[in-house]
């Protein structure tokens, strides 16, 4: 019986399952979002987020421990010094799922994790490329109805005798 399981496989054994999701946390914290399937989006988020809520705190023992799960050290120096105090005013919820495609491949349902709070550089970009919107260029009529169009316009209007 499966009583208590609550993780999903994933197609994958125990090892390859870890490996696979500390890969994952590792490459979330380097870009700080990312796109996958919806399950390992799914698995992966409260990961992240326990790493997060240990970044919040810079310690030795917190230290330790975000090094024991992420295999980057760049990485974890940065959950220390700059996701960690940026998400210190919440109190959890750090991620969001936003569900985007299904991938042509094999129909998997395709999803971008995320943090809620992005760097202030990356809104500032977002901000800057939403603040004037590009126009799209006017349509031109097809060449045909152009042309009858000034035709039409160039011939004088003709005036219809009233006579009876």
């Amino acid at each position: 019986m499966r009583h208590g399981k609550a993780l999903r496989q994933l197609s994958r054994n125990t090892s390859h399952r870890r490996a696979l999701l500390r890969n994952m946390a590792t490459s979330f914290f380097q870009a700080e979002s990312f796109e996958t399937t919806v399950p390992k989006a799914k698995e992966l988020r409260p990961i992240v987020e326990r790493l997060i809520t240990i970044g919040k705190n810079d310690n030795l023992s917190a230290r330790r421990q975000a090094y024991s799960y992420l295999l980057n050290k760049a990485v974890v120096a940065k959950l220390f010094t700059d996701i960690g105090p940026r998400c210190s005013s919440r109190s959890g919820g750090y991620t969001r799922i936003v569900r985007t495609r299904v991938r042509p491949g094999d129909a998997a349902e395709m999803a971008i994790i995320e943090l809620v709070d992005k760097s202030s550089k990356a809104t500032a970009k977002s901000a800057e490329g939403k603040a004037e919107p590009k126009k799209a260029p006017a349509k031109k009529a097809p060449a045909k109805k152009a042309a009858a169009k000034k035709t039409a316009e160039k011939a004088p209007a003709k005036k219809k005798s009233a006579s009876k």
